[in-house]
């Protein structure tokens, strides 16, 4: 980084100063540990000479703060993909059940931004189109940070909430589904073939916020990819242009993530054992009534403690999915 010819390669120098981050990061995230646990020795050894019970609590504390940090590097460690180091984007929909649907959509929105937002990532909407009555019917939006979408391709899959319907005066139980589509956001060019006449790209009136000059030009970009039936869009950047990069850098990613899973059915069926689950398929149950509890289906992982799930507090599902993954591998 001290050549004077470190920032010719913009790119190249921007990669090399989010290792250089990085590695920063560990250093300090292994200080922590041999500091919290030179404090856990030192509180067993008076509390051992003292004959002091009363120390106890703090030793309980500090042991789970330890655990805490060890659990991170164990996640950290787990983290192997190409692409588990770049930002994630996210895209939101909602399932049958209408005004219910789209409500619980919004509800997987916030928890998304709130996990975001205790891990120091931040978020951006690429795309949204609200409900006709409450919620939102789908939204994209990216979840900038290291290792985001190492952490968040757990949430691939339909999520399911199970509750009393606010919007039902009979106050009946009810389920609603939407489904969560992750992929990196992959800057470099992937190996991916597109051909032009394969694509049907439209334009249309951007409906979120972003001033009148967003409101007022049909800036908004959707593509659709012909052969699989994949559609991209984008309306948060400023420019048709810019819409239509950011849309087509979508596709690609989206093509390629296709592409692995493909060659990774055919590996599975000549080997004989299909693990993975289908594209799609029920990952996680909600229940709010008429008791409380949130479960993965995948690896069976549970808490009663929804409030905090929907709150945001997603760490010991997306651990359990990625030591699952790893013995898998």
């Amino acid at each position: 980084m001290e050549e004077p010819s470190f920032w010719d390669d913009p790119v190249l120098a921007t990669k090399k100063s989010s290792e250089l981050k990085s590695i920063e990061s560990d250093e300090e995230l292994c200080e922590s540990l041999e500091e919290s646990l030179d404090n856990i020795k030192t509180l067993i050894e008076m509390a051992e000479e003292a004959q002091d019970l009363s120390l106890l609590p703090e030793v309980e504390q500090e042991a789970s703060a330890f655990e805490s940090k060890v659990e991170a590097v164990q996640m950290k460690k787990l983290l192997s993909g190409e692409y588990d180091r770049d930002n994630a984007i996210l895209s939101l929909h909602a399932g049958a059940g209408g005004t219910e649907a789209c409500d619980w959509t919004q509800m997987l929105f916030r928890m998304y931004s709130r996990y975001a937002e205790s891990h120091g990532y931040t978020v951006t909407v690429l795309d949204s189109l609200d409900g006709d009555e409450a919620g939102i019917k789908s939204i994209t939006f990216e979840v900038s940070g290291e290792n985001a979408y190492g952490y968040l391709k757990s949430e691939h899959g339909v999520h399911r909430l199970v509750r009393i319907s606010p919007f039902n005066a009979n106050g009946k139980r009810q389920t609603s589904f939407a489904s969560c589509d992750v992929m990196p956001d992959i800057e470099e060019d992937v190996d991916v073939e597109i051909n032009d006449d394969d694509l049907r790209i439209d334009t249309y009136r951007s409906s979120g916020a972003g001033g009148q000059h967003i409101n007022k030009t049909s800036s908004a970009i959707r593509i659709t990819h012909l052969p699989t039936g994949i559609v991209v869009q984008c309306q948060n950047e400023r420019s048709q242009h810019m819409n239509k990069d950011k849309a087509m850098q979508m596709l690609k990613a989206r093509l390629y993530l296709l592409q692995q899973q493909e060659n990774k059915e055919k590996e599975s069926q000549i080997r004989g054992d299909v693990t993975d689950n289908a594209f799609g398929s029920q990952i996680r149950s909600y229940v709010l009534q008429p008791y409380k509890m949130v479960k993965d289906l995948r690896t069976d992982e549970e808490t009663s403690n929804a409030n905090a799930v929907l709150d945001g507090d997603l760490d010991r599902f997306i651990f359990a999915y990625l030591k699952d993954q790893a013995g898998q591998d």
